[in-house]
């Protein structure tokens, strides 16, 4: 049974809800045995899901499996070569 959050606390899907399209986010889910994370670009948010464009591909979490939700800063930039 999910437990309440803290008073003053919002719910993680009410946090992705009222996110831009187009942030960055990390999300944290169940799966069957355990959680499992989604990191990339929130695409949409509808009543019963989350769409997220991560590196894998597009990610449709259901928001009632949600346990965890947060911006994340933009990634960094890629390395430069290294020289031999």
């Amino acid at each position: 049974m999910p437990s309440s959050p803290a008073p003053g606390a919002r719910r993680p899907a009410d946090v992705l809800r009222s996110l831009p399209l187009g942030t960055r986010v990390v999300v944290r889910y169940r799966i069957e045995g355990g959680f499992t994370d989604a990191l990339g670009d929130l695409t949409g948010v509808g009543d019963a899901e989350a769409v997220i464009s991560t590196r894998r591909g597009v990610a449709k979490v259901p928001l009632a499996l949600v346990v965890a939700a947060k911006a994340v800063p933009p990634p960094p930039p890629p390395r430069t070569a290294r020289r031999a």
